[in-house]
């Protein structure tokens, strides 16, 4: 059934694109929808997040619940006992706070954890608030029958903790994309050690999720609305080898540490365990 959407990017309304799909075809996928931010002469760092094809200005409630039924679709496509990362932030209208979790509660879905992103860099630079530098990234889980909670992450990834630091990509021409790392960092945490899994990214933008399935082995399902950025994507699956370096700084990052007792065996401590600290005389051999 996959063999059809393997390696694909589909143009299209995401909503529209994905009830045309299969249930339990994609083994887990990552994206990070347009945030309906309604902004308009809030500074350079704002008026530039400007899609291609898409009206990021809709009510909050029309918006909330094209979510949902984008986020159940999604869930009905993907395979039982898979997952999927959602990265949205906290969003402010005429001072009132709209938080993610206002809709995910409201899917199929079972949210497994919150991880904060830290950006380390501030997308409103005004006063009216403190500085928000963390957007959120949702691990949502499909239970299957004999796992209802999923399964449980290898220590080289669940020691990543659950605050994720990365700088938002600087040198990418879409308005909005995230790094690298950031989808390297899911897909390789579920889905260590397996190869050939199908990988869902509804709002594929610049293919930033599909370049880490690629260089992870796996393939990579995307939907886009714009034919601008599906050019983009797919310019940049096609030379993913020229962002070897950005992925293999994430995968160094997973490498398993020793155990105390391994240290301990290879004689290799640190601190007061240090193995080449002198040994205390006694008052006996003083004399």
């Amino acid at each position: 059934m996959n063999r059809d959407f393997n390696n694909q990017i589909i143009q299209g309304n995401t909503l529209d694109v994905l009830k045309t799909m299969p249930d339990n075809m994609v083994d887990m996928g990552a994206t990070s929808p347009p945030y309906n931010k309604k902004e308009k002469n809030k500074g350079w760092l704002v008026d530039k997040v400007i899609y291609e094809n898409f009206i990021d200005k809709v009510s909050e409630s029309e918006y909330q619940q094209n979510q949902i039924d984008v986020l159940n679709e999604i869930y009905r496509i993907t395979k039982d006992g898979g997952c999927f990362f959602y990265n949205h932030k906290l969003r402010w209208d005429r001072g009132d706070m709209s938080h993610p979790m206002d809709w995910l509660r409201k899917t199929k879905w079972h949210i497994r954890q919150e991880i904060i992103w830290d950006r380390m860099i501030a997308a409103n630079i005004r006063g009216w608030r403190f500085w928000q530098v963390e957007e959120r990234i949702y691990w949502l889980h499909k239970p299957d029958n004999k796992n209802k909670i999923g399964v449980e992450l290898k220590s080289a990834h669940a020691l990543q903790t659950s605050i994720w630091r990365f700088a938002p990509e600087r040198n990418n021409p879409h308005p909005a994309p995230y790094p690298l790392e950031l989808p390297t960092r899911a897909i390789y945490a579920i889905m260590d050690n397996k190869k050939d899994g199908l990988i869902l990214d509804p709002y594929m933008g610049s293919g930033t999720t599909a370049v880490a399935a690629k260089l992870l082995g796996h393939n990579y399902l995307g939907i886009e609305a714009s034919e601008e950025y599906i050019k983009m994507a797919q310019d940049r699956i096609d030379n993913s080898d020229s962002e070897i370096k950005n992925f293999n700084q994430e995968m160094e990052k997973h490498k398993v540490r020793k155990t105390f007792k391994q240290r301990k065996d290879e004689k290799k401590f640190t601190g007061r365990f240090k193995s080449n600290q002198k040994p205390q005389l006694k008052i006996s051999e003083l004399f």
